[in-house]
């Protein structure tokens, strides 16, 4: 009968026990917000390329600057402009 009564007892400690585990912090934190280790892509990048154009009979090679804001605007600005031939 002692016997009978440890063995019904003994599983009701582990359950209890068991519980607290389980309210415990969760294992996954999720950050909600900014991310603090990203301030190099809050820069402005600037870009220089070239394209060839023609105005009436002339072509003429630009070379454009355009810069890429962190609020997703850009500017164009022409640097420089050559005439490089005619078209006919």
């Amino acid at each position: 009968m002692i016997f009978g009564a440890v063995l019904t007892v003994a599983p009701l400690t582990e359950a209890a026990a068991a519980t607290p585990s389980l309210s415990a912090e969760p294992q996954i934190r999720v950050r909600i917000g900014p991310q603090r280790n990203r301030r190099w892509n809050r820069r402005a990048r600037t870009v220089t390329t070239t394209r060839i154009t023609r105005v009436g009979r002339a072509r003429y090679r630009e070379t454009i600057r355009t810069t890429y804001w962190p609020n997703g605007r850009t500017t164009s600005q022409v640097i420089s402009r050559v005439r490089i031939g005619w078209n006919g």
